[in-house]
């Protein structure tokens, strides 16, 4: 019988929580730590291994510690153990994951923009790099890198530069790619017109369906692609929603986050996040905007999502959150502790991990946040495993 455990990365600290999804609670365990700071994680389908992409680069600031670092995972406890020797990656990685047979690391490097393929021994340690075409198009700052489900094709999500506030202005683009024995080739770019009005983040794949969720972080939208056999996605998307309950209520850098449909394939959650700040009191303090998680319900005959609810997450900036493998527990991690007004005075909102249940009918329940005191590092990542 499998136990999900869920983690979350504080600089180069990953630490292990303990799940019960019955009394819906975390009980921190331990920590393991790696040479730079966690940017993602993603398990091996067999729920045995866990793959950490680490840099010591970030906005501003030049890094020369890039790597990918492999763990086993305890079944009983979820405690993890280096695994083999780490892989040297060319720059800093924003987002891994592992395709449905368990045979590759795909990464993802937004500046600039980027991707490579690691095999995966045997023994689940990691291998080198396989050697990709040079014809490979991997657009303006990738974001996210998935296998489909069939393992036959990749899609690479890259965001762009689009947003109001972005100095340089880079076409948005879903690059969808042919898969075979670890190298890729292009099939498609899906976007709208030229890409300058489209900023997509993260993608998630309904588990029975061929509907594929596109949350678009620039401009707070859902879109919905249907998978076209020529094209990998259909070449416009079946449908176009507001992730926000008031469009016009946006905060100062109001944008969409991660996105993952729920188990049972009726639902769809998607985070929004404001970053945003204004001065008061001679400081800098959080703008406001939404800070929540979008519930959609998913019509079963079309795969057209219907929001039904902005759940508050008590949280400021929710980077990535999980819904567990029963679909009754989510979890979503907020990056940092923030200063936010209240009334006359200054507060500060800590960094956290906000609890929800989820109920039949899809809707969330916030049961409680736990602070976590991150210093001057971030929360960047956080996730569940299904360990075997």
């Amino acid at each position: 019988m499998s136990a999900t455990m869920f983690y979350s990365a504080v600089g180069p600290d990953l630490t292990l929580y303990e799940m019960n999804v019955n009394e819906l609670t975390l009980t921190r365990r331990n920590t393991v730590s790696v040479p730079a700071n966690i940017q993602y994680a993603w398990p091996a389908p067999s729920g045995k291994y866990l793959y950490v992409v680490s840099s010591n680069r970030r906005p501003g600031f030049d890094g020369d510690k890039n790597f990918a670092n492999a763990f086993r995972i305890d079944p009983a406890t979820g405690a993890l153990a280096p695994h083999g020797e780490p892989q040297s990656l060319p720059s800093r990685a924003v987002h891994a994951s592992v395709d449905m047979a368990g045979e590759y690391l795909l990464t993802a490097y937004n500046e600039p923009s980027l991707l490579t393929v690691h095999r995966i021994n045997r023994d689940g340690t990691l291998g080198g790099p396989v050697e990709q075409p040079g014809s490979v198009d991997t657009g303006k700052y990738a974001h996210q890198i998935r296998a489909t489900p069939d393992g036959r094709q990749v899609i690479m999500v890259t965001r762009g530069n689009n947003a109001p506030e972005d100095k340089v202005m880079n076409p948005g683009s879903l690059k969808v790619y042919d898969f075979k024995a670890g190298v890729l080739s292009n099939v498609a770019a899906i976007q709208p017109g030229d890409g300058m009005r489209f900023g997509p983040r993260h993608l998630d794949f309904h588990p029975t369906q061929p509907w594929v969720y596109v949350s678009i972080e620039s401009q707070n939208k859902l879109f919905v692609y249907r998978r076209d056999a020529a094209t990998g996605l259909a070449r416009e998307p079946a449908f176009t929603k507001d992730t926000l309950f008031d469009p016009g209520a946006r905060g100062p850098r109001q944008h969409a986050g991660a996105i993952h449909v729920h188990p049972n394939g009726r639902f769809v959650y998607l985070t929004n996040r404001d970053s945003g700040t204004v001065d008061f009191e001679g400081r800098k303090i959080s703008g406001g905007g939404q800070n929540n998680v979008a519930v959609f319900s998913i019509d079963l005959a079309t795969g057209e999502p219907t929001l039904i609810q902005n759940a508050d997450a008590h949280a400021i900036e929710l980077r990535t959150f999980s819904v567990d493998p029963s679909g009754r527990m989510l979890v979503a991690a907020s990056i940092r502790a923030v200063p936010v007004r209240d009334g006359s005075t200054i507060k500060t909102v800590p960094a956290g991990l906000s609890v929800f249940r989820i109920g039949d009918d899809g809707k969330l329940t916030f049961v409680r946040k736990i602070d976590v005191d991150v210093g001057a590092s971030t929360q960047w990542w956080s996730g569940m495993v299904a360990v075997a």
